[in-house]
């Protein structure tokens, strides 16, 4: 890796040029307000560090965007940062087939060990964190994090992106999606009618926060999922009171558990969706029982805005690889690329391309496409065209979906399939806590199988003419 824990890595996107700090914003609505106009009009979006936040001492810091640019998203994996988005797409495939997961190393210190508050000492309330919406139930530390959980039975460690309000200087909310593995974890202890450990990171090595995220399958940790992509270990530490490992790099750690009959108001949050669509419910509330930080703390966020945002940009290219993989992996031949955009969250909308080989060839990738592992939760529209047009490129997939998709004969529906509470589409009556479900449209847009060599050609200039004139006049009218 090109960088070891939060800092080196700020100071690499520094070097490169997408890095700026804004001193004296306001912590309520202000930063969430300055993050959305760099997205939304920011030619790259930027990655923001907030510092001298109003109220707080100047280096208690928050970054922001973290993972908004290809290039950062690079960084982070060790790629090259120069890679076309499919070719990124290939190339992450590439590293995950040859993945193989690492164990973590346990070490004595951390760096998040120079200041330790004890219960009686903690204040949650001391460290700088936004108000990011109007919106939203209240302050949110959990956004850009990670949730350090394990198994009661089997005795694995999951880490998991699950969001966090503050309720006061002492106590989280903690709300887990149904089916989660963080949640199925808590369900298990509380069966058991024990309290739920629970480790929170703030601040941390970037590549943790993504494979955070990541649908990795059940009872693999992330953090043997990171160290194999990093191909070498991910440090941690061991926490006296609960026994769980957590980054030695971290920035910020949280210390906790969750009682089983403690339930509190927890919400509204603007989701990754771009909708405020959960209402407020009971959550699990975290006791906190230990903080340690580093001094001037760096915090991290990702501010829920409408997509595209940062947990939708680097999750594009992670599950249109994973999705990828797993049509392969289910017999699906001859995959031209997949792509899952940011603007449609990453889950809700999956484009395919094939070269169709044989009938129905277009139904079988995109009904799997909708259902496997990597699609499978909260999906909506999966689309299929053919290789000659570019699934990263909207107005290439709309045109086919709408000079090669029949809506009577090339529409098919699922019902019955997984949901959330944070689904905006369904309404109150529907949300049900434990069981949500919708339904998925597969679109075929490809030239119907059976005529298609007596399809209209399209209109085309040929590879080498287009290159050729690139060369010869793309700096007069490209630049």
């Amino acid at each position: 890796m090109s960088y070891r824990g939060l800092r080196e890595w700020l100071s690499q996107v520094e070097s490169f040029g997408e890095l700026r700090t804004v001193e004296g914003a306001d912590w309520n609505l202000e930063i969430g307000a300055i993050t959305e106009m760099a997205r939304k009009e920011a030619k790259i979006a930027p990655c923001i560090v907030f510092d001298a936040i109003k109220g707080y001492p100047k280096g208690w810091r928050l970054a922001v965007g973290l993972l908004n640019s290809i290039k950062r998203v690079a960084l982070t994996t060790n790629m090259p940062l120069d890679l076309p988005t499919m070719e990124f797409v290939r190339t992450w495939r590439q590293r995950i087939k040859e993945m193989k997961p690492l164990p973590p190393v346990q070490v004595k210190d951390g760096a998040f060990m120079e200041n330790v508050w004890e219960e009686k000492d903690v204040d949650l309330l001391r460290f700088p964190t936004p108000h990011y919406n109007i919106g939203d139930g209240g302050r949110y530390i959990g956004t850009g994090h990670i949730t350090i959980t394990r198994d009661p039975d089997e005795g694995w460690v999951n880490l998991g992106t699950y969001r966090i309000m503050i309720h006061d200087g002492k106590n989280l909310g903690l709300y887990m999606s149904p089916g989660r593995h963080g949640r199925i974890q808590m369900e298990k202890y509380f069966a058991q009618g024990r309290s739920f450990p629970v480790a929170v990171a703030i601040g941390y090595d970037p590549l943790l926060f993504m494979a955070s995220a990541f649908e990795v399958p059940y009872g693999l940790s992330e953090y043997d999922f990171a160290g194999g992509l990093r191909r070498e270990p991910v440090e941690v530490v061991r926490l006296e009171q609960c026994g769980l490992p957590v980054p030695a790099n971290a920035e910020l750690i949280i210390e906790g558990e969750c009682l089983p009959s403690e339930r509190k108001a927890e919400g509204p949050l603007g989701e990754w969706t771009g909708y405020y669509a959960s209402a407020i419910r009971d959550e699990p509330v975290i006791r906190v029982r230990r903080v340690y930080f580093r001094n001037d703390p760096i915090m991290t966020g990702a501010p829920p805005s409408r997509p595209p945002t940062e947990a939708t940009f680097y999750k594009s290219f992670w599950r249109s690889a994973m999705i990828w993989e797993e049509l392969e992996r289910a017999g699906v031949p001859d995959i031209a690329g997949v792509w899952c955009p940011p603007e449609g969250n990453t889950r809700l909308f999956t484009t395919v391309a094939i070269k169709q080989r044989y009938p129905g060839h277009a139904r079988q990738a995109g009904v799997i496409a909708s259902q496997c592992h990597a699609a499978a939760y909260l999906g909506r529209f999966t689309v299929v065209v053919d290789e000659d047009i570019d699934p990263t490129d909207m107005k290439d997939v709309i045109w086919a979906m709408t000079t090669r998709c029949d809506p009577v004969e090339d529409i098919e529906i699922l019902r019955r399939c997984w949901s959330s509470p944070l689904d905006p589409i369904l309404p109150k009556e529907r949300k049900n806590r434990d069981a949500s479900f919708n339904s998925r449209a597969i679109i075929d847009a490809c030239r119907p199988y059976e005529w298609i060599k007596d399809f209209p050609a399209s209109v085309k200039v040929p590879d080498d003419l287009a290159k050729r004139v690139r060369e010869k006049w793309g700096h007069k009218l490209l630049d």
